[in-house]
């Protein structure tokens, strides 16, 4: 709900914050004391159109600011994390207008756009009364409504999955469909890769072991000739290292027999020796394992440069090539079973098809029965609220290809007075008619679509005991949702929960609108001066003070 209303600069307003509660909130003042411009400044924050008429005189820019407490609204919370707006139960909005042209949007402490606030706000809060952002004037939220009404919001959700089942399998039929012109083509071209890569019979990692050996059989000469010259040397002739490091290791044992302090070195000789003998002994088996294989090494090359060409036709490594292989193989599959396919799609298609029509008949026909109810109720309460001639109708219009939402469209129809024909709401319905509309509305489907409703005009040309039921209307609607309301008529006022009064004060030579939340005292006299204009008498006062505690019970 809204709970903070801050506005700066805003026409007449310098400076005004407004709280907020819960309930039936009444808002009252003499004509031209401002309320309408509190209006137009909430329709700001819902995306209305800003501009420099709207800055006070003197001021470079005018600010409102918008507080809600989502407490509860884990719908909303969650709308908002979809786009991205962090919150923990609180949301602020903020609109500045600029004479610069440069207006910016602040919500949730970040910046954003026009089309994201109506968006958000969309979600929050709507005014009855004014030509912008209503849930009556968009077409498309009366089907809602009517379904909201008659209870058929599971079967509709129901035919909303059968009609994304019915339009995934039609959308892959098209490609089916599609691709007939270009299959024998795609067909011959996915043969020719997956057998050319198929006869390559290429294994994970080969390219890197081939390599390696092709290093070797490439300098084979090479290392045969170094291996087996350094074996000679280490082992293999007279002059032998290893044989020249025997006849040292004698001679340091002749000298330890005398001089035993060199038994150290002769044990480190020793194994010295032994080393220098595994070293050459490796050396003989390395020599004997070389290859000069000329045919290998052509064999290896011409695997090499087969591996090479198929990198540069489809992948850039081997692994990709056989995973290539594995994707051409799969469409093979659907192209060769393509018959098959589209038996089976077709076959789903129709399943869905009758399952559709089945619930979009029945979805029809629960709507044509709800639109006759709603019709009776809807008339009967705007009977009650001095619209004796009104005509509410629903008028459906058949759909060539369902929608999500079934076969139909439907729009809400309004005649207020005698002989007219009914038309659309947008085309023929005042602001006041659209406000008790909304209030007729909500006495027969009173389900909260969002947490704040505002009602400007609701009381236009009634009064009496009119006024009276349309007070205890708003009241009605105020237990399930936050209701703000300007009236005029102290009959509605007596059902406030919260009344605050709207009056020009002037400061400093210059005109300003305040707004004050009255007590008890202020609420009658604010009431006294409704019932009996700036004369205010005793008669007045108590009048004002039976119509409230009458509205009480």
């Amino acid at each position: 709900m809204l709970t903070d209303l801050n506005i700066k600069n805003f026409a007449i307003i310098d400076s005004l914050h407004v709280a907020f509660q819960p309930g039936l909130t009444i808002l009252t003042g003499e004509t031209g004391a401002g309320k309408s411009i509190i209006i137009d400044a909430v329709n700001l924050i819902l995306g209305g159109r800003g501009s420099a008429d709207l800055i006070r005189t003197g001021a470079e820019d005018a600010t409102v600011e918008a507080l809600f407490d989502l407490t509860g609204e884990e719908a909303l919370l969650s709308f908002l994390a979809e786009l991205g707006i962090e919150t923990e139960g609180e949301l602020l909005i903020k609109r500045v207008v600029a004479r610069s042209g440069k207006n910016r949007v602040f919500i949730g402490g970040g910046l954003s756009t026009i089309a994201v606030l109506a968006d958000v706000t969309r979600e929050l809060i709507n005014i009855y009364g004014q030509h912008e952002s209503q849930t009556l004037l968009r077409p498309e939220n009366h089907l809602v409504l009517l379904d909201g009404f008659a209870g058929l919001d599971f079967l509709r959700g129901d035919f909303a999955a059968i009609h994304g089942e019915f339009r995934g399998v039609k959308a892959e039929i098209q490609r089916l469909e599609e691709g007939e012109r270009d299959a024998a083509r795609q067909l011959d071209l996915l043969s020719y890769q997956s057998n050319e890569i198929g006869a390559a019979a290429l294994v994970a990692g080969e390219e890197e072991v081939l390599e390696q050996e092709r290093q070797l059989l490439a300098h084979g000469e090479k290392l045969l000739v170094n291996s087996q010259g350094a074996y000679d040397l280490l082992y293999g002739s007279d002059a032998s290292i290893l044989g020249q490091l025997r006849q040292v290791t004698t001679a340091v044992s002749d000298i330890r027999q005398i001089d035993p302090s060199l038994a150290e070195l002769h044990e480190t000789l020793q194994g010295a020796a032994l080393q220098l003998e595994d070293g050459a002994l490796a050396l003989r088996d390395y020599a004997s394992r070389v290859e000069a294989d000329p045919e290998r090494l052509q064999t290896v090359d011409d695997r090499l440069d087969l591996i090479g060409r198929l990198k540069k036709k489809y992948a850039p490594s081997v692994e990709e090539i056989i995973a290539f292989k594995e994707q051409v193989d799969r469409e093979l599959a659907l192209l060769t079973n393509r018959e098959q396919a589209r038996g089976e799609l077709d076959g789903r298609l129709e399943g869905l098809t009758e399952r559709l029509h089945a619930l979009g008949r029945e979805l029809s026909e629960r709507r044509r029965e709800a639109a006759s109810a709603l019709k009776a109720a809807m008339e009967r309460e705007l009977r009650e609220i001095a619209m004796p001639h009104a005509v509410f109708e629903v008028a459906f219009e058949e759909l060539a290809e369902p929608r999500p939402t079934g076969f139909e469209r439907a729009e809400f129809l309004f005649s207020p007075n005698p002989g007219e024909v009914p038309r659309p709401l947008a085309r023929i319905a005042s602001g006041g008619e659209l406000s008790r509309l909304m209030l007729a509305l909500k006495q027969v489907h009173p389900e909260s679509d969002v947490p704040t409703l505002v009602f400007d005009e609701v009381d236009t040309g009634i009064g009496g005991a009119t006024s009276a039921l349309v007070g205890k209307k708003l009241k009605n609607v105020a237990r399930e949702q936050q209701v703000l309301c300007i009236t005029h008529l102290p009959q509605v006022a007596a059902f406030a929960d919260h009344h605050y009064r709207v009056e020009k004060r002037v400061v400093d030579g210059r005109t300003a609108t305040a707004v004050s939340l009255l007590d008890n005292d202020e609420r009658v006299a604010e009431m006294a001066r409704m019932l009996g204009g700036a004369r205010i008498t005793d008669t007045t006062l108590e009048h004002a003070r039976e119509m409230i505690a009458e509205a009480e019970l």
